[in-house]
């Protein structure tokens, strides 16, 4: 320990960020410890907790504090606090700063700082006491104490971080500062601060008020009376009237020579010579080279100009003068060279006068360039550019013709034959993607910007080349319908309709008869159950009823289980149509199919039979071909996606509820059935649109896809306030079941393997592992049975009789068709429910609705587990259970819909249960009897569950529709049901399920996305 009265010698070096590293030595020995200086040094320092908050570093084997710069100046300007029982000795630097620092706390109390132009040019904002405010003998002071260059920086940077402290330590301080002098945040510093001493740089910056009268100027001033050269000139400009402006030549001797007001010369000749120094320091020498009594005098050519113009005033204008140029060149170089594409009006081209375009029609046009203010035609165009000058007087006008642009027009020009005629396509997608036409239509401009191109440099996008296309009152007319519905034309339903067509409905039948007739394929994708069916029934009516819209055969795409529906439809709503359906074994082929299509009005067939009969119904002329559930063109890829595609129609329409489940290209592959290259290729849609939208959450790229996509696409959904369907509520619940204790070992099990099979397989095997463990998972879930994979009859009640007919069971003929039944053993339901909470929830729930007397639906993804729900809820209702799945045929599919819906069936055969597969029942049919909807099983994509939900929930539903969704806690499916809460963003963003994604997915991601979670 050091004796009370020890004098402890206190040594002092500052750091170049100005933080002060102390040590000390004692009278009892040579070295004081760092913690013991602390203690003694800070006792009463209250900042820094009394030494407890400041650090202690080791140099060697000396211990040094470390006190941060914006405590130095307050904690050596105050003394006073110093521990009185110690007696202290200051080294020399130490000893300096004590003196020093009263002196600089005065400047940071009284604002005595200005910011230090050296750091300024090195690119940083550092504080300077400002010596000038000072008394004589206080700069004196300063210059004894700060001989020495390091203990100076040190200081500085002490000082600078004090101030910083002290006056611009806050956000709102900071922004303050930014804002009452931007000069100090220019981005090069170091080129605005050129040729300048500290007081004319602070005066520059605003720091110091100026108090000259007047400004200095540069000028450049444009060719006169048939003269060719351009001149530089620098000029006084009057701070009070900014017109008035006074030449003021500059000699090489600095001096500044010229007329100006008399009260002006003394400010003039202080500071002539700094504003030589200043232009030497800013300007290409060749500027400023000109000998005798201007420095200036030399003129410019068309070149050096031009280099002003773009250039080297920007340069000045960073370095803090003020440049005054041509009026016209700020409009002119503001706005971007525009290449402008004017349709012809009618009449005037070889291809004028055609009322149906399709997106192939060639339209006449000719070549219009804009640059700034002045417009002229391809043939002025060239004209200028044969000069070779950069600066062309044009119509008393100076127009700028910058070489990149030029390059750039010349290029598009020449890439697109006029004599050609621009596509119906083009012309669209020019006024579709404008960042004015779609709000006023502003003489009918539309503009493209860059085709999409991404990035580059600010400069680069500065002299982007805007295509645009000027519009006739013809096709003005047309895209304003395109675009806006209140110019969508209205028509009368047709004659031979058996059906009262609501207002959204008419309106949506309005839209495909004006579509249709200029060959423009559309998709209708209102909400499941708004009418779709009644709308393209409508229409394909319309066609037959006005022969000028060139009635022929339509042909309509659809899902097998929905068939049926259709020519039940159309029969109801339009018995005038003659309707031929191509479908199973005794379908027609070659002449018979021709003749007998040709006597049609519609044609009816699956998706799967057109991918079978491709080469018959492509060699077909279709007047329209219409898809129903149209995702299942989704996959670009797939047979019956190409062989749709493949039809030859004058319309392509397409139905959906859901145009978009997962991926953006989904989409794609819809519109490039539609209007086949609307969208560009596969791989350029993904890299234009898909990617930057999914991806990165573009919003530019999403504006511009919604605004191409708008046009073709009707999309109404149930809850708009403009459809008033007055539908009741859909209510969703979520119930969350545990897994049994034989459910968790199975499922843990399932995935330690699976684990385990990770470190030895790769590539296809380890994607077909993993996709086999999450079948398995998911089987699991729902109910260990499936997994083992049990027979039923294994898990029957030994010992039970059961024979005759019973309620529920169905005939080995038919057996989903429970309209042929035939006695089933009874099986040991207490058993099955004890092995599954979840078959033993809904077991409970259907009762408790039966109690009700409401009917419900139930979806899940495995035939095994619905043929398990259906034997079990028959047995304990004991009433019919409907089960349809995808080998159900057609005439059975349709009996038990009928069924389902019937309220005159005797209670003992009327069926108040339909379990249904997602995939043969999620679409296509109409079930509301039904006001509960359970999904046992999760799906992956909320837009396929959502439309199998609409089973129910959709018009002619008069009651609350209660939907419940199953998921096992702690498993994939919460997991899942995660994810599907988050992937309904995309659905929604742009108009808005593989398991492909999980293959992707590294070990540690698998088993954070399969391990059972215990809490």
């Amino acid at each position: 320990m050091t004796k009370l009265m020890d004098t402890i010698q206190v040594n002092l070096m500052l750091t170049e960020f100005g933080d002060a590293l102390l040590f000390a030595s004692s009278d009892s020995f040579s070295h004081v410890p760092g913690l013991v200086l602390k203690h003694r040094l800070f006792a009463w320092h209250e900042p820094s907790l009394y030494g407890t908050e400041l650090a202690v570093q080791t140099a060697g084997e000396i211990e040094m504090v470390l006190l941060p710069a914006e405590e130095v100046i307050p904690f050596f300007a105050d003394r006073s606090q110093a521990a009185k029982h110690i007696s202290w000795a200051w080294e020399e630097r130490a000893a300096d700063l004590i003196e020093l620092a009263p002196l600089l706390a005065e400047c940071l109390e009284r604002k005595k700082f200005a910011p230090s132009l050296k750091a300024f040019g090195g690119g940083k904002l550092e504080w300077i006491w400002d010596e000038s405010a000072l008394e004589l003998e206080e700069q004196a002071l300063l210059a004894d104490r700060l001989l020495d260059p390091e203990f100076l920086k040190g200081i500085v940077a002490v000082f600078s971080a004090a101030v910083n402290r002290r006056h611009y330590g806050t956000e709102a301080e900071e922004a303050d500062l930014r804002r009452e002098f931007p000069a100090l945040f220019a981005a090069n510093r170091a080129a605005s601060a050129q040729g300048m001493d500290s007081e004319a740089w602070l005066l520059s910056i605003g720091w110091r008020a100026d108090s000259a009268p007047f400004r200095p100027a540069l000028q450049l001033i444009e060719p006169w009376e048939g003269k060719t050269a351009w001149r530089l000139r620098f000029v006084l400009q009057d701070k009070q009237q900014t017109a008035s402006v006074f030449r003021a030549k500059l000699a090489e001797t600095g001096e500044a020579l010229g007329s100006w007001p008399e009260a002006w010369t003394p400010f003039v000749r202080e500071r002539s010579a700094g504003w030589l120094e200043r232009l030497r320091a800013t300007l290409p020498l060749p500027r400023v080279s000109a000998r005798g009594d201007d420095v200036l005098a030399a003129p410019l050519d068309d070149k050096a100009a031009w280099q002003f113009l773009t250039a080297d005033s920007k340069k000045l204008l960073e370095a803090g003068w003020v440049v005054l140029l041509p009026a016209w060149w700020e409009a002119a170089s503001r706005k971007k060279p525009r290449l402008r594409a004017q349709v012809r009006e009618r009449g005037e081209g070889k291809r004028a006068g055609r009322s149906l375009f399709g997106l192939d029609a060639i339209i006449d046009f000719d070549w219009r360039v804009s640059i700034g203010d002045t417009e002229l035609s391809e043939a002025e165009f060239k004209e200028l550019v044969a000069r070779g000058e950069r600066l062309v007087r044009f119509r008393d006008r100076w127009v700028p013709l910058d070489p990149a642009l030029l390059a750039q027009i010349s290029r598009a020009m020449e890439g697109m034959d006029r004599s050609e005629g621009l596509s119906f396509q083009d012309v669209l997608q020019l006024h579709l993607l404008s960042q004015e036409a779609a709000q006023d239509g502003a003489a009918g401009e539309a503009g493209s910007g860059n085709g999409g191109a991404d990035g580059g440099a600010a400069e680069e996008r500065a002299l982007r080349l805007e295509l645009e296309v000027v519009l006739n009152e013809q096709l003005l007319g047309l895209f304003r319908q395109l675009t806006q519905q209140a110019e969508w034309p209205k028509l009368a339903p047709p004659a031979g309709l058996r059906a009262e067509l609501r207002g959204y409905q008419r309106d949506g039948f309005s839209w495909l008869v004006f579509l249709g007739g200029f060959g423009l394929g559309c998709c209708l994708a209102d909400d499941m159950g708004l009418g779709k069916t009644v709308q393209l029934i409508s229409y394909l009516l319309w066609r037959k009823e006005n022969a000028e819209a060139a009635a022929g055969t339509s042909l309509i795409v659809c899902p097998t289980s929905v068939l049926g529906n259709w020519q039940k439809e159309i029969g109801k709503f339009a018995p005038s149509l003659r309707v031929m359906l191509h479908y199973g074994g005794r379908r027609l082929t070659g002449e018979e199919f021709v003749a007998e299509a040709s006597e049609a009005d519609v044609v009816l067939t699956s998706f799967a039979t057109a991918a079978l009969d491709q080469e018959l119904l492509s060699g077909f002329g279709w007047s329209a071909v219409c898809l129903d559930e149209a995702q299942n063109i989704k996959n670009a890829q797939t047979k019956q996606s190409a062989a749709v595609r493949s039809f030859p129609a004058k319309h392509r329409i397409a139905l959906t509820g859901t145009p978009i489940e997962n991926r953006l290209s989904e989409l794609w592959s819809i519109y490039d059935y539609m209007n086949p290259g609307f969208l560009g290729t596969a791989r350029g849609f993904q890299e234009r649109f898909a990617t930057p939208i999914e991806k990165d959450r573009d919003p530019k790229r999403t504006t511009d896809l919604q605004k191409l996509v708008k046009p073709f696409m009707l999309r109404r959904k149930k809850k708009d306030p403009a459809i008033q369907l007055d539908l009741p509520e859909k209510n969703e619940m979520k119930s969350y079941v545990n897994l049994t204790a034989e459910q968790s070992a199975l499922y843990e099990q399932t995935v330690n393997e699976l684990m385990e099979r990770m470190k030895q397989l790769e590539g296809i095997e380890r994607k077909g592992a993993i996709l086999s463990a999450l079948t398995r998972l998911k089987q699991l879930c729902d109910h260990p049975a499936l997994l083992l994979k049990e027979n039923l009859p294994v898990l029957e009640t030994a010992g039970v009789a059961g024979s005759g007919s019973g309620p529920g069971a169905g005939s080995p003929s038919e057996p989903n068709d429970p309209a042929s039944a035939s006695a089933e053993p009874p099986l040991d339901v207490e058993l099955l429910a004890s092995r599954s909470s979840k078959l033993e929830r809904l077991l409970a729930m259907v009762r408790e609705i039966r109690d009700l007397e409401e009917r419900c639906i139930i979806f899940t993804q495995y035939i095994g587990m619905g043929e398990m729900l259906r034997r079990v809820l028959s047995q304990e209702l004991g009433e019919p259970v409907l089960y349809l799945n995808g080998s159900t045929s057609k005439t059975a599919r349709d009996r038990m819909i009928d069924r389902f819906q019937s309220r005159e069936l005797p209670p003992e055969e009327q069926p108040n249960v339909f379990i249904l597969s997602l995939k043969a029942g999620g679409v296509g049919l109409n079930l509301t009897a039904a006001n509960h909807v359970f999904h046992f099983d999760r799906w992956w994509n909320p837009a396929v569950e959502n439309q199998a939900t609409d089973r129910a929930y959709r018009m002619g539903q008069t009651r609350d529709v209660q939907v419940h969704k199953f998921i096992a806690l702690g498993t994939l499916e919460e997991r899942i049901d995660e994810m599907l809460e988050s992937k309904q963003q995309l659905s929604d963003n742009v108009i808005s399920a593989s398991e492909g994604w999980i293959t992707e997915l590294s070990t540690e991601e698998l088993k954070d996305l399969f391990t059972l979670r215990r809490s």
